[in-house]
Order: structure tokens, then C-alpha cells, then sequence
């Protein structure tokens, strides 16, 4: 008798969803179709010529630990010198404090695999990151959302809600957020650490996008933040005391396919998440470390950040000069300081997965709001993505847009 492999499945599995913007990219692979639905970054400013050199030192010189198992909690001069960086941001970090992960996707499914019990509550921004949802969603919690206007998460619902929910964790993005572009105020900031330590709620700021900043000066991060309330950490010159864990992620800056990013912890997290992560892969990729390690000794990481916000701060402005001349009044829109995103909100009663199959039919993609919230909302809002085209394209994109936009709205 064949098996009946549907009948097998974990309980689990009902929780999980494929992504939608994954679906939508599929529909935008036309070669004619301007998409700016993807959020990935543009493989022209990947930095190839030097991750070959880098690639090349590490196979011929040290063969051994970029092609051996390596340590679960990672590579040792790569943990090394993200806890320098860490410091220099304002994190006071010790290696001890640094896990690598497989991307900070896998961070997300450990933060649940080590805090989620089905039922548990997560608070998150409303909107959010749509993978952040599909990797805590597989745990069974209730997620709520706090909403977020132009100066990030509205703190005051926060505190109301962390007051209701008893939340197990809080998960943030509040640098130039993904999917709505705006950044939190440094007032907001030291509100969110003020509430995290008085209710006892552990905080989890993702800032893959942190070092794009196209203008403006550099906020301090929550873990910054909250690792200054305790004097303890700036005596052990470690983040022995805390309540945020900061995830950061070499994807955007380097290239997404070495898969490495970290986790910075408080007190003996890591070793947490070193546990937890011995049972999904053991390691991540001993030769994606050792390259990113190679690179930060050379010092080339300075110069391909700011390559990459010198090229993504046209296109961005290309973006928003195309909006200004193009969109009808009614249509509002977010003025991102950095990141990769741009938030459209249309008028009430508008439909953006119906402008969607117009717009795919004028050949230019977006991706809808609707996903990125857990409540339902989001019906009228979009997300738009300028990293992987030329100005002159984002403009003939904003404009087809634009002609699609009116017709729903006459």
C-alpha cells in the first residue's frame, strides 16, 4: 500500500505559508516587466573581483577551515571581529556574545525554536517583515501587531499591548524598516528599551539594512540603548546584561549567497542558540565565514558599503522624484533615509492586489501590503523595492504605475 504522505504531515505544518512575494516574483519574471517587487539586493554592486581574491587566500592558504566542519557557534577570527564591530555601533560585545547563523532567516526560526511554546504570544510591527512571520508562525504562537506611522513603532500601543499580551518576545525592525522604509526616532528608541526592561520583555531588533543610510546622521540601535542602561557591560567590555538580541547579516553587504549573519546575545545566550542550532545544521558555511573574515582583514568592507549606498542613493532619489511627478493626490507614500524600500499607501476602499493584475498587464510588479500584517489590514498598501534597476528604468516603472493607479482611482 503507497503511503498516504499527506496523512503524515506535522500539526505544524497547518501554521506555514509559502511566501507570497516569492508567487509574485514568478509572475514579474517576464524580462519585459519592471519589477519592484523583489527585496534583494543588486548583484552589480556585489564586490566579485575582491571575493575571488578572498576565496582564492583562503583556499590555498588555510584550506582546512574553509572546507572542514567547523564550530557550531562559528568561526573564531569572524566572531572576533563582528564583536569590534559590535563595539564600534555601540554594542558592547565580546566573542562570546557573537553567533553566526545561516542568514538571518535561520536566526529567526532559532529565536522561536528556543522562546515558542504553541500559544505564546509575539508582539510585531504592523506591518513587518513577511519572513520573520513564516519562520515564527511555525511554532503555533498568537502574533499581534503594534501599529507603525512615519516615526516607526507607535510606543504608546506598544506599552498597552505588552501590558495585555504578556508577549513572549517583540520582534523590531527599526531601521529603515522592511516593508515600510521609515526609521524609528531616538526618542521612540530609549522608550522601547524603557519599556522592554521594566515589564521584563526580551526584544529582538533585526538590522540587515542599517549600514544603507542614504542620508542623515546614524541612530543608535536598541541594543546600543539598552546595553548602556547596565553599568555592568561597560566593566566587562561584554553584553553580560540585556534584554535585546540584535541580529545583523553580511546579505546586503557582501552578497546574500555566503548565507552568513549573527546574532548578538546577552549574557550566556549564544550558547543557546549554538545548541539550538547544532540540530538544524551543525554550522554554517565554514568557506562563506572564512571569506567574510578575509574580507574585514583586508580591510575592504568600508568602501563596498559605501559603494553600495553611493549607487542605491540615485535610485532611491530617482524613485521618489518619479512619484512626485507621476502619482495622482490621495496617494501617499514614505521617505526612506536608507534601506531598500519604499511604502505606498492608497486611498481607502482601493485594492492593491486588483491593481496588482493591472499593473502585471502594464508590465511593471509590486508586492501588496496585505501580507506583511497579521491582522488582516493592508488592503490599500504596497511595497515597492528601487535596488535592482537603473534610474531610468525605476522612472518608466513609477510612471506605468502611476497611469494604473488613476484608472482605479477615477
Amino acid at each position: 500500500m503507497t503511503t498516504n504522505w499527506q496523512a503524515q504531515y506535522a500539526r505544524r505544518l497547518e501554521w506555514m505559508t509559502t511566501s507570497v512575494i516569492r508567487e509574485i516574483l514568478k509572475v514579474a519574471q517576464s524580462p519585459d516587466t519592471i519589477s519592484m517587487a523583489g527585496g534583494w539586493p543588486d548583484a552589480g554592486v556585489f564586490p566579485i573581483d575582491q571575493l575571488d581574491a578572498v576565496a582564492h587566500h583562503v583556499l590555498t592558504e588555510a584550506p582546512q577551515d574553509s572546507l572542514q566542519y567547523g564550530l557550531t557557534d562559528g568561526f573564531p577570527p569572524l566572531r572576533v571581529q563582528l564583536a569590534e564591530m559590535m563595539c564600534e555601533a555601540g554594542i558592547p560585545a565580546s566573542m562570546d556574545n557573537i553567533a553566526i547563523s545561516s542568514g538571518s532567516q535561520q536566526a529567526l526560526d532559532l529565536v522561536g525554536r528556543l522562546f515558542l511554546d504553541e500559544g505564546d504570544t509575539v508582539l510585531v510591527e504592523s506591518p513587518t517583515f513577511l519572513g520573520a512571520l513564516q519562520s515564527f508562525m511555525a511554532y503555533g504562537p498568537r502574533l499581534v501587531g503594534v501599529p507603525v506611522d512615519d516615526e516607526g513603532l507607535c510606543v504608546d500601543e506598544f506599552e498597552r499591548l505588552v501590558q495585555e499580551t504578556k508577549p513572549k518576545f517583540a520582534y523590531l525592525l527599526p531601521t529603515f524598516h522592511n516593508p515600510a522604509g521609515v526609521t524609528m526616532s531616538l526618542e521612540r528608541r530609549r522608550r522601547v528599551v524603557e519599556i522592554a526592561d521594566h515589564y521584563g520583555v526580551p526584544i529582538v531588533e533585526d538590522d540587515p539594512y542599517g549600514q544603507l543610510r542614504y542620508e542623515g546622521e546614524p541612530l543608535p540601535s536598541l541594543a546600543a540603548l539598552d546595553a548602556e542602561r547596565f553599568p555592568e557591560n561597560a566593566v566587562a567590555g561584554a553584553y553580560v546584561k540585556g534584554n535585546v538580541i540584535y541580529l545583523g547579516s553580511f546579505s546586503k553587504t557582501l552578497a546574500p549567497g555566503l548565507r552568513v549573519s549573527w546574532a548578538v546575545c546577552p549574557g550566556d545566550l549564544a550558547q543557546q542558540f549554538v545548541m539550538a542550532k547544532q540540530g538544524a545544521d551543525l554550522h554554517t558555511s565554514a568557506l562563506g565565514q572564512a571569506m567574510a573574515s578575509e574580507f574585514i582583514r583586508r580591510g575592504w568592507l568600508p568602501a563596498q558599503v559605501q559603494r553600495i549606498r553611493d549607487t542605491y542613493r540615485v535610485r532611491r532619489d530617482a524613485m521618489l522624484e518619479a512619484i512626485a511627478e507621476h502619482f495622482p493626490e490621495g496617494v501617499r507614500h514614505t521617505h526612506p533615509a536608507g534601506g531598500l524600500f519604499l511604502w505606498v499607501v492608497l486611498p481607502e476602499g482601493m485594492d492593491a492586489v486588483a491593481l496588482l493584475k493591472d499593473a502585471a498587464a502594464r508590465k511593471v510588479a509590486f508586492v501588496p501590503g496585505g501580507p506583511f500584517y497579521v491582522d488582516g489590514g493592508g488592503a490599500n498598501t504596497l511595497r515597492l523595492s528601487f535596488a535592482c534597476m537603473p534610474p531610468e528604468t525605476i522612472r518608466e516603472g513609477i510612471r506605468r504605475l502611476a497611469e494604473v493607479i488613476k484608472v482605479h482611482m477615477a
